[in-house]
């Protein structure tokens, strides 16, 4: 089967940063190879939706997160959890100009969807 959709739930952030920035990398890459991109920001990732976070995370020899979240806002999605957004006491206008917040049944819907493959980081 080939797929043309791919959709990464990142669970890690700055508490794991090699992981976060693994998931934003492949993400990012994909998105410039023309793949349909769905990544979902899960955990603490889900403090990337909002403005200036990714610009504050670094890790050394890897591209800034900021750029790799703009390169897959530019041609993909980008979904905040909704569970993970109410822990943080995140609202949707908090969010950067974009990005989402769905559930469960967003995130299932789109990983059944034919021709897509799933990754979780």
């Amino acid at each position: 089967m080939a797929y043309s959709r791919l959709v990464i739930k990142v669970t890690a952030g700055k508490d794991d940063p090699e992981r976060c920035n693994q998931a934003f990398t492949v993400a990012a890459t994909a998105v410039a190879s023309g793949v349909q991109v769905s990544l979902w920001l899960t955990g603490e990732s889900a403090w990337f939706g909002l403005p200036g976070r990714a610009e504050d995370f670094s890790l050394p020899h890897a591209a800034p997160l900021a750029d790799l979240l703009a390169g897959v806002l530019a041609a993909g999605t980008v979904t905040v959890c909704s569970q993970c957004a109410a822990r943080r006491d995140i609202e949707p206008e908090d969010l950067i100009p974009g990005i989402r917040i769905a559930g469960a049944p967003t995130f299932v819907a789109e990983i059944m969807t034919e021709s897509t493959q799933a990754l979780v980081y």
